[in-house]
């Protein structure tokens, strides 16, 4: 893209991202009957957002949707790191010690949502726009953290990612949900964190027609998980289920902080810290032996049995 188109998707992008925040706050808000409180943060060096969070609710334990906007100078060896990442699917550059190159952009729309019943499902989801130096792209995806196994909950997620992906390309489905299952594996655990969805990054080419697949996949979260949640709200647990919910959100506090990729973008440009950390879940549990829910037994049986099976291998869904 010229310096012009740049800027024009630049604020469409942008733009986006904010009416997507408005729509989906809205919808969880009155789905829970929660209030999202919201912090609008400047950044040190450029840009800023605007995050909301529940917390305590009755539905949601914590949930936060922040939307970002952002800008300014890499670190040299950060800006070197995301070149060579981005590199895989574009040109490498060669400039990463060049201030010019140095130079980025990112805008976008990220949530995690932690609802307080172990039958309701954890979800994040995020989609973003990043340019660096001369080089732009989009990124994003869903997914989808389940502590009990409803398979007609998993068919449903995946199907609405599979239906907004083949409206914009067959291919793009297999790839992407092949994506997400190995970037959101905890290789130390050798397990995925959850059962997937779709992933995708580094996405550059026809600017407008990955805007509109962009731009569609976004619109299309509601859809994906409102009615798994209207499904489970209501079902009682025992209290072992609560116990298992807290230690697999252990999960998701070893993967965010070791391997994901927006919280190190934040980390390293100097992003505000509560709006980042703003996806790990309120309470959390790690046991000694706690795969099992008791010390010494080596399986389980029954529902964790089932999603354990799932995460240490993949399944297709659709």
């Amino acid at each position: 893209m010229n310096p012009m188109a740049i800027q024009g998707m630049r604020e469409r992008c942008a733009e986006q991202a904010r009416r997507l925040q408005d729509r989906i706050t809205e919808a969880l808000a009155g789905i829970s009957g929660s209030v999202f409180q919201e912090d609008v943060w400047s950044r040190p060096g450029g840009g800023g957002g605007r995050t909301r969070v529940i917390l305590e609710g009755e539905l949601f334990e914590k949930a936060g949707v922040n939307f970002s906007e952002v800008h300014g100078e890499l670190p040299p060896e950060f800006a070197r790191k995301l070149g060579e990442e981005a590199g895989r699917s574009q040109t490498p550059s060669e400039k990463s010690d060049d201030p010019a190159d140095r130079q980025f952009y990112a805008t976008g729309i990220s949530l995690v949502l932690h609802p307080r019943s172990p039958r309701v499902p954890t979800v994040h989801a995020n989609f973003r726009y990043l340019e660096k130096g001369d080089t732009w792209w989009f990124g994003g995806g869903a997914d989808l953290t389940p502590y009990r196994l409803y398979t007609e909950d998993a068919v449903h997620f995946h199907r609405v990612w599979k239906l907004v992906c083949d409206r914009h390309d067959p291919a793009y489905h297999p790839r992407f949900k092949k994506w997400c299952d190995e970037y959101f594996y905890l290789a130390h655990r050798k397990e995925t964190r959850g059962i997937g969805g779709i992933f995708f990054d580094y996405l550059s080419g026809d600017a407008e027609r990955l805007f509109a697949f962009w731009k569609d996949a976004g619109e299309a979260f509601l859809e994906a998980y409102v009615p798994i949640v209207e499904r489970r709200r209501g079902e009682t647990f025992p209290p072992d289920e609560r116990e298992w919910q807290l230690h697999r959100r252990g999960r998701y506090v070893e993967f965010n902080l070791v391997y994901d990729r927006g919280t190190v973008f934040g980390l390293k440009t100097a992003g505000r810290v509560e709006s980042i950390l703003m996806s790990l879940p309120p309470l959390v549990r790690w046991g000694y032996h706690a795969d099992s829910m008791e010390a010494g037994k080596e399986d389980l049986s029954g529902p964790q049995a089932e999603l354990l099976a799932v995460l240490k291998s993949p399944r297709d869904w659709v």
